[in-house]
Order: structure tokens, then sequence, then C-alpha cells
């Protein structure tokens, strides 16, 4: 048996693989672009099939194509939406700009499974692609597939995180650490304060992807070739948003401008600013996490966090923050995808950008590595984390930064007198204070105590240097 067969286009005949379901087209994409290796994510196939579907049910509404092959179309390209044949889509992410070849690859397996199902004579542009561009379908593809990704993993991860952080937080209130601004130490406060600042960024990060969304639910189809929706029925783009919304449960309307929608990627890079965004929060905790668990010995070594794995293959017993590092790796990765996303989103040249299979694949791969991250970063380090207070508590007596509560006492100069003989001496502050202050002890350890510092506000007491 052959192990090709011979498909035709409009440019002549194609050694095609016999098992293949793709026609000339395709092939002529891998052969023409073996620059990666890497193929357009899961959920963009999956996003070209429900495009496929929808649009010939649209079509079929409209009486633009028969109810055989529409159902034969709708049906198969439900199974490729369902990654039933993700193997049949081999074409690079270094494509055409327009990924016209992402698009015949789509049409030409649907076409091929679909004639194969009811036996008839599906064509790939003819009744597959009736009434589209590639021009529109992909940018519609970028839209639906990061939209789908943004309420089905982004935003349950991300809540899953915040709640996570919030009830360490309510589980740890009344532990008192030592607060540290330029790295140095600074005043006392709680570690639930603490973490709520972490919970404060991750609950903006999901107002942030909630305010892209309504640009990301307004899509390109029926905007066609250049914007002007020819060959496609007048109703068609209307009908398509509608029948989308209905398969997908978000509520996808018409672009009010198919020429912006077809020239930008607009949208594409607002979110994936967004996402941005929400990687710098993530590196921000990571990295906290990091300093807080360093040591055990030599580092701060406020807390311990959960023990993964081995952390060196030389030195025995050494553990690592494995699972911060992941994070702050993934932040790296989804910063650097913006940049190439911002950059690409410069590349509208008139009526189209060509850069959209290179967004598709680095917005979703950021979607996807935050969502993943996320669950990682709450599951296997927040949750987890032990807390070493009797460290935490040795150091917050030696503050010398706790003398700020008595500038309203003894001033800002005669404090900073305090605090420098307080650590040269390696001594608490309230040993210190109770021999150059003169004020009674117990004065002095209400007005030290690091749990009431936490509070913040005046203490009372007469005015002083303030500052």
């Amino acid at each position: 048996m052959s192990k090709f067969r011979i498909e035709r286009d409009s440019l002549g005949p194609m050694q095609v693989p016999a098992q293949a379901l793709w026609g000339a087209q395709t092939q002529r994409a891998v052969e023409n672009f073996p620059v990666s290796g890497l193929r357009l994510p899961r959920a963009f196939i999956r996003a070209l099939g429900l495009i496929k579907a929808t649009a010939a049910e649209a079509n079929a509404g409209l009486g633009l194509l028969d109810t055989a092959r529409a159902e034969a179309i709708a049906a198969a390209a439900s199974e490729v939406a369902e990654g039933a044949h993700d193997e049949q889509f081999p074409v690079d992410v270094f494509q055409t700009g327009s990924g016209t070849s992402s698009n015949m690859n789509a049409n030409e397996v649907i076409a091929r499974l679909a004639s194969r199902a009811a036996g008839l004579a599906v064509h790939p542009n003819d009744h597959v692609n009736y009434g589209q561009s590639s021009n529109d379908v992909i940018p519609t593809a970028v839209h639906v597939s990061a939209a789908l990704l943004v309420q089905e993993q982004l935003k349950p991860a991300l809540a899953h995180l915040h709640k996570v952080i919030e009830a360490r937080a309510r589980g740890l209130r009344g532990q008192v650490k030592t607060g540290r601004t330029h790295l140095m130490d600074a005043m006392p406060l709680g570690f639930d304060q603490e973490l709520s600042g972490w919970a404060q960024q991750v609950k903006n990060g999901v107002a942030r992807l909630d305010s892209a969304m309504p640009r990301l639910l307004a899509l390109a189809q029926g905007g066609t070739a250049v914007g002007t929706g020819i060959n496609a029925h007048p109703r068609f783009a209307r009908s398509f948003a509608r029948l989308l919304a209905r398969r997908t449960g978000l509520k996808f309307v018409p672009s009010p401008n198919a020429f912006e929608s077809l020239a930008t990627v607009d949208a594409a890079a607002e979110l994936s600013g967004q996402l941005k965004v929400i990687a710098v929060s993530l590196m921000k905790i990571a990295n906290d996490l990091r300093w807080m668990n360093s040591g055990p010995l030599a580092g701060l070594g406020e807390i311990a966090l959960p023990t993964l794995q081995p952390g060196s293959s030389i030195m025995p017993g050494k553990v690592n923050p494995v699972i911060p590092e992941a994070t702050c790796m993934v932040a790296a990765q989804v910063i650097g995808n913006d940049a190439a996303i911002t950059i690409a989103a410069q590349s509208g040249n008139f009526q189209l950008n060509v850069m959209l299979p290179l967004v598709a694949h680095n917005l979703l791969q950021s979607l996807e590595l935050l969502a993943n991250v996320s669950r990682l970063l709450a599951d296997r380090a927040i949750a987890g984390f032990v807390v070493n207070q009797a460290h935490i508590d040795e150091a917050l007596a030696k503050n010398p930064i706790l003398i700020t509560a008595l500038n309203e006492r003894i001033g800002y100069e005669r404090g900073a007198a305090i605090a420098k003989r307080a650590y040269a001496e390696r001594r608490p502050v309230l040993e210190v204070a109770l021999e150059e202050t003169g004020l009674p002890e117990r004065t002095l350890r209400r007005l030290l105590d690091p749990a009431a510092l936490t509070e913040g506000g005046i203490k009372g007491g007469s005015s002083g240097a303030g500052g």
C-alpha cells in the first residue's frame, strides 16, 4: 500500500500522507514552514472547530448551505473541537501571518471527515469555509479561545488562589512578624496583614480580566477578507455570534467595526497586558515566599515551605522553594510573551494584522501557564507553609525599628540613638529604652508591644519630633 496519495489545490498536485485527513494546502504549509516544531495549542484548535460548526449552522439557517452538508460539517467540526483529531493539525506556529494555513488545515480535515460520514462531496472552501475568510476566522479564533480559557481556567484558578490566601490569613491572625522595606527591618505587621496584600493583588487581577472581556467577546467573524463582509450574508455575523454564544455560554457579539477587528489585535494585546500584571503579582508573592523561607539557618527562616523534593544532587538534606521558583519562571515567560504580542500588535498593515498565529500561541500559552501555576502556588506552597514563630519573636524583640513607637514621647533623634545602641549591643530595644528614657517599664512594654504596633495610629503621649 502506498504511503502517500495525491491531492490537488489551485497550484497543482501534492503528495499527502495516505492516512492524513488534511489536503494539499496543509501539506504545502508543513513543507514550507519547518521552523519550530511548535503547533497551535489545543485551545485554538477547539476554537476553530467551534467556529466551523457554528458557521455551518448559521449558513444553513440563512438558506445558504443544504441541511445534509451543514449537519455533516457541524458534526465533524464538533469532533475537532472536542480534541478527537488534534494530530491532524501539524502546521507550525511560524507560518503565514494571517493563519491561512491553519484555517485551511481545519477546512480540509473537516471536509474529509464530513464527506466520509455523510457520503457527500464536501469541499473545504465552497462548503466548510462558506462565507468566511482566514482574515476573520483566525482573529475570531484568537478571541474565542482566549475568552474560553479566561472563563474556564484562569479565573477559577485565581479564585482558588485568592481563597487559599485568605484562609491562611485568617489562620495566622494574631501572629506578628518583622516588616521589611528595602529588604531592611521595618515596623512589625501581622502575617494576616501581609497576606491580605497578596489576596488583594489576586483579586485585582480578576477585575483586570473582567475589564478586558467586553472587547474580547466582540468577534471579527463576518468581516471576511477586508472587513466589508464580501461573500457573507448580511445577517451572518449576528447569527454566528448568537449561535456561538449558545454553544459556549459566553456572550459573544459581532464586532462593532469589522475593519478594526481584522486590522488589529488590540483586544488580544489588552488581555496580554492584564496577564502581564497578573504575572507581576504572582512573581511578587512567590519572591516573598522565597525570602521568608530562606535559610533555614542563614536566611530569614520565618517560614518553612512544604518539602516536595530533594534540592541538590550533591548537598544532602537541601530542600529548595521549587513551587515559588516555577512561579517566577512562568511570570518571566508571560512577560516575554507579552513583549512579543506587543510587537505583533504593531504589525497590522492596512486591513490585516500579519502575526496572528504568534499572538494566538503566546496569548494562549500565557493563559494556561498562569492558570496552572496559580493552583500549584496555592496548594503546594501557601496552603502548607509552617511559621517559625519562635525565630520571628526573637528577631522582633531585637528589632531596633520598634523605637519608632516612642517618637511622640522622646523625639526622633533620641529614638535614633537608642536604636543604634540596641543594634550595636545586640540587645532588645526594651532593655536599652529602659536605661535611656526613664519611662516606666509598664509604659514601655505597652508602647513597644509588636502586636499593638500592627494596629497603626498614635498611641498617645506628648507631641514630639515625628517623621
